[in-house]
């Protein structure tokens, strides 16, 4: 019992670890100190839900009708382009972390649900293959895997939201700021074209 959580947990820590447009947004938000608990609360519950939903079985119904996740796609790659443009313009106008306008909360949190739910891969990665997986485990140990995996989203965002606090020091000058939005920036745009070519 105490593996199939442990293998869940490792399982989602691989696959949730690897920089994309959510974690971007975590990091920024938790240097910037602005409404991080609220932030780290979506990801965690949003992750939460997608495992717990393709532990449920979810996962083959996206499995039988690919075009939910090709909608998917299309709405994701159109959101991450418009947040290439919006970390693009921030590049072009840089300013130090403390001088930057507060964002309202309900935008941090839409902006958050958008980067959690708009992304195709978040439903490949939760719903689909850990809900496989953890279906794989048979039906006593499958909900083990699935609070191990949401263990480890828990566990991964707040090390990214709350650890990145101790770098807001070193990354407040505006120009650290406009090389990273510039980044962002840059790296939204390759998530969109890979998505679309995907």
């Amino acid at each position: 019992m105490l593996t199939a959580g442990i293998t869940g947990m490792l399982t989602g820590l691989a696959l949730i670890v690897a920089i994309g447009a959510q974690n971007a947004f975590v990091l920024r938000q938790g240097i910037r100190q602005e409404h991080i608990g609220a932030v780290v609360a979506v990801c965690m519950a949003g992750d939460a839900l997608l495992i717990l939903t393709g532990t449920a079985g979810i996962g083959a119904l996206i499995t039988r009708f690919p075009e939910v996740l090709e909608v998917l796609r299309w709405a994701g790659a159109a959101y991450l382009l418009w947040f290439a443009v919006r970390s693009f313009l921030a590049a072009a106008r840089p300013s130090a972390l403390a001088e930057q306008a507060p964002r309202s909360k309900n935008s941090v949190i839409a902006t958050t649900a958008a980067l959690t739910f708009l992304n195709p891969h978040v439903y490949l990665d939760t719903v689909v293959l850990l809900g496989s997986l953890a279906n794989q485990q048979g039906p006593d140990l499958r909900w083990t895997f699935a609070a191990g995996a949401v263990a480890g989203s828990i566990l991964w965002f707040s090390i990214l939201g709350y650890g990145a606090r101790a770098l807001a020091g070193v990354l407040s000058s505006p120009r650290t700021w406009r090389w990273i939005d510039a980044s962002i920036g840059v790296l939204m745009v390759i998530l969109a074209v890979r998505l679309v070519l995907h």
